[in-house]
């Protein structure tokens, strides 16, 4: 099988730390995906990934949510995030206007999952070979936090609904498709989009533990 390097850029990182808040603010005012620090890096359909960053000292423009999306914190203004997860999906049904800044010292980042469609209900989508229950779960998202031992590989994964592998933690993991094609992650912020019906396992090569967040978007 021929190995494929997935490399992403995890030298940058952010957080939300002010809110510039409404649609009657005076100053312009972009869409999330038009403004510039919001960066999609992968779009399927009504699913959108960014890769948001900020440098210390920066600011965003203010920008519009109006679809629900799920954030996997990679690193904060002080440091690593371990892959924190929340959603916030109060946006799909009432717009929000802010912008966010970064004081420093560090630089932040954040993976942005965006769902612009109407979300799916129940629980009967959930993917096959990832045991226990999923650490987030809406209509529009779906997460999982998987851990790995150094040599350790997962059970065979099969999701019905498409979206991304994130390796959270330092250390090098293996992503094997059923279609003969590995992917390598060896840095906190690599990412590798899923396919639907598209089964994989993950493979901790390296010589510590490893964290990998598996977020579907639900659709």
């Amino acid at each position: 099988m021929v190995f494929s390097r997935v490399i992403k850029s995890a030298a940058l990182s952010v957080v939300f730390t002010t809110v510039a808040g409404c649609m009657g603010s005076t100053s312009r005012v972009v869409h999330l995906l038009d403004e510039p620090r919001h960066r999609t890096v992968f779009q399927d359909g009504s699913l959108y990934l960014l890769d948001v960053q900020l440098n210390p000292g920066d600011q965003s423009l203010d920008h519009l949510h109006d679809q629900a999306i799920l954030l996997t914190r990679i690193s904060s203004a002080s440091g690593p995030q371990d892959g924190g997860v929340s959603a916030i999906t109060d946006y799909a049904s009432e717009s929000f206007v802010h912008k966010i800044n970064n004081s420093g010292p560090g630089l932040l980042r954040i993976l942005a999952f965006v769902n612009g469609g109407q979300g799916k209900s129940g629980t009967i989508d959930r993917p096959e070979g990832i045991n226990g229950a999923p650490q987030l779960e809406n209509p529009w998202f779906r997460s999982y936090r998987v851990e790995l031992e150094p040599g350790q590989s997962s059970p065979l994964v099969r999701h019905s609904m498409p979206g991304f592998l994130a390796q959270v933690t330092p250390g090098v993991v293996h992503i094997a498709r059923e279609d003969g094609v590995k992917e390598e992650l060896d840095r906190v912020g690599e990412w590798v989009w899923q396919n639907a019906d598209l089964a994989y396992t993950m493979k901790n090569v390296g010589n510590q533990s490893i964290a990998i967040v598996v977020n579907e978007g639900r659709r």
